[in-house]
């Protein structure tokens, strides 16, 4: 492997890199949400979810709370699991096999949940890289 490709600097930014893209998509589905809080809620609705509305304004929080989490690395690993635990949920309960016979469709969406948690389970297992901001956990002893 060339000597440029083993020097730790461009480890270092593309986990930075990936961590921006993980925080983008959160970010992306939190604007939805906060966009049309309404849609939002029929949607959880129509999944069969009580108190829709609720949901709706809880998701939108919970994921700028990963966001913020992703973006600064404090509780990173924590923050990877849980999001990892919620994309199969929202793949389960809106892609899921039971959405598969109205739409076929429906089975490409929840595929895609499971690359996006392989890449949250990896990022979990081998931390936010030296960039971050605040080095908080709760799963790993702080370094020395």
């Amino acid at each position: 492997m060339p000597d440029n490709l083993q020097a730790p600097g461009w480890r270092s930014y593309a986990v930075f890199v990936g961590r921006i893209l993980f925080a983008g998509v959160f970010l992306m589905g939190a604007g939805f949400k906060f966009a049309g809080m309404g849609n939002t809620a029929t949607y959880i609705a129509a999944a069969g979810f009580p108190f829709s509305y609720a949901l709706a304004w809880v998701a939108a929080i919970f994921e700028i709370g990963l966001v913020i989490c992703l973006l600064s690395g404090a509780y990173f690993t924590e923050a990877c699991l849980v999001a990892a635990i919620y994309v199969l949920f929202l793949g389960v309960v809106f892609h899921g096999p039971a959405r598969w016979t109205a739409n076929p469709g429906d089975f490409g969406y929840f595929v895609d949940h499971f690359t996006f948690i392989a890449g949250l389970l990896f990022a979990a297992a081998h931390g936010p890289g030296p960039l971050v901001v605040l080095k908080n956990r709760f799963l790993q002893k702080p370094a020395p």
